[in-house]
């Protein structure tokens, strides 16, 4: 019996004095919501300038694409949907896409990709702070 509880003793001091290896956290992939009213020619220019930044579709990157396939009232929901699958930003192409990403989100960066006037449009206060929406 004395040498059952020494060998315990002695087999919970060795494995107490082992450091204990913490598994390693993945790398989280950047997640991309692209939203547009239709498929659009851009896309591959977007990949392409994705990859000349080193960001690859599929291994470093994650991009989740919506379309309203030519009707715009569904832009509200497709936005929805990219923040309900918590994007870390969200592209989205002409001035009715960006809206909707605006007014489903305040927290998600909406990055416009179109050629009307931001201010214009109510999209931002001002050229020179951009990054400040109007909310």
């Amino acid at each position: 019996m004395n040498r059952k509880i020494i060998f315990c003793l002695l087999t919970t001091a060795l494995l107490s004095t082992v450091p204990f290896v913490e598994a390693q956290q993945p790398k989280k992939v950047p997640r991309i919501g692209f939203l547009a009213g239709s498929r659009q020619p851009y896309q591959e220019g977007f990949r392409q300038g994705l990859r000349e930044l080193g960001y690859v579709e599929g291994k470093n990157l994650f991009i989740e694409y919506r379309y309203a396939e030519g009707k715009l009232a569904r832009l509200p929901d497709l936005a929805a949907e990219l923040v309900a699958n918590r994007v870390d930003i969200i592209v989205a192409l002409a001035p009715a896409a960006v809206r909707a990403a605006k007014n489903a989100t305040s927290t998600i960066p909406v990055v416009m990709s179109h050629g009307g006037d931001p201010v214009a449009q109510g999209f931002v206060a001002s050229l020179a702070r951009a990054d400040k929406v109007i909310k």
